[in-house]
């Protein structure tokens, strides 16, 4: 399956869009803004460019994509403004995403989100270069030494490909019946993923070290677990639960045995140990903070919610694999089996932000 061509969230602003699902990740995000806005005033301060590069790497489509510019450069104006000089002359940000992700959503939505910062500066508008850069972020997507500040939210737990090592020298699964690391899963699937992430997570340093300037720095937020085991009740509990979802329609005759087996996610949550490993690997960055945070996870309507915000990750990827036809009666189980299970004992996603500076 080529994860590049096929994987990206829903676009569109339907029922089903990433647009409209997407709360979880921006409540996220907001409990680590504070973080954000702090290592972007800092780099702003220590470097003083008079044009200053952003990008977001892993932006999608949505509010989400627009709303983190905004507090950017609302946060530089603020620090200008309190050090009683003139902000960046301009801002160059630049969007990116795989080639497949709905750019052209966000780019209708830019004249409103233009008018609306006109509008708050009583005319008058910061000079905001926006565009779009389409490519795989696990390898160079900019020039050398042109950005200052680099953002990602909920992007890096996302795998260039699926790990070579779940299949065998016959092409066949070897994590049957799962779509990740499970309790019944051979040691070899774990291992495969974590191989695959340190393999990712290096190219994404080394590629960033080379397109950050000295000082410029990165604020990283991604799903995690605590600790060395891989299966917990956190972000892995939830694909364990859609392996159970899909393992009902095989019973239902729904889709077929074989194509169970042979889905796999693109998926993996690295500890903090896993991480800084990477990190003092290849060398290019110093880790300046690491937090770790859980969202709040009850809701009226949990167990739907979550399914709607898993169905517009990972649609593209269902339906190419299993049918269209099967993601309605799908996520259908997937709601009542989250709130089934949320009943018993609570479920933990751990979130991970993190500060890199380049050296």
């Amino acid at each position: 399956m080529d994860v590049e061509k096929l994987f990206h969230m829903t676009g569109g602003i339907g029922d089903h869009s990433y647009a409209k699902n997407s709360s979880l990740q921006k409540k996220a995000s907001d409990m680590v803004k504070h973080i954000t806005i702090e290592a972007i005033q800092e780099v702003y301060l220590k470097l003083a460019p008079k044009s200053f590069g952003i990008a977001d790497l892993g932006c999608s489509s949505g509010p989400n994509t627009l709303s983190i510019i905004k507090d950017i450069v609302e946060a530089i104006e603020a620090v200008s403004c309190k050090m009683m000089s003139p902000p960046a002359t301009e801002f160059r940000v630049y969007l990116n995403d795989l080639p497949t992700n709905d750019f052209n959503s966000v780019f209708r939505s830019l004249p409103d989100f233009y008018k609306e910062l006109k509008k708050q500066r009583n005319g008058g508008s910061p000079s905001l270069f926006i565009a779009g850069y389409p490519g795989s972020f696990y390898g160079r997507i900019f020039p050398n030494n042109c950005l200052h500040f680099v953002y990602s939210s909920f992007s890096l737990h996302w795998l260039s490909q699926i790990p070579a090592g779940l299949y065998d020298e016959q092409g066949r699964s070897i994590n049957k019946g799962k779509v990740y690391i499970s309790e019944c899963s051979p040691a070899v699937v774990s291992q495969a993923y974590f191989k695959q992430f340190q393999e990712d997570f290096s190219m994404f340093l080394g590629s960033r070290s080379r397109e950050l300037t000295a000082g410029g720095c990165m604020v990283l937020i991604l799903l995690g677990r605590i600790g060395p085991d891989h299966v917990d009740r956190g972000n892995s509990f939830f694909w364990e639960l859609l392996s159970r979802s899909l393992a009902i329609l095989v019973s239902q005759g729904q889709i077929e045995k074989e194509k169970l087996d042979s889905y796999d996610a693109n998926f993996y949550a690295p500890s903090k140990e896993e991480i800084e490993g990477e990190i003092r690997r290849e060398g290019s960055f110093e880790l300046v903070r690491f937090e770790m945070f859980e969202t709040d996870k009850v809701t009226r309507n949990y167990g739907a919610d979550v399914a709607m915000t898993v169905r517009a990750v990972q649609e593209s990827m269902i339906s190419h694999h299993f049918g269209h036809q099967i993601l309605d009666p799908l996520f259908e189980i997937y709601a009542s089996l989250v709130d089934e299970e949320i009943v018993q004992q609570d479920i933990n996603p751990i979130q991970f932000a993190l500060v890199l500076r380049k050296l």
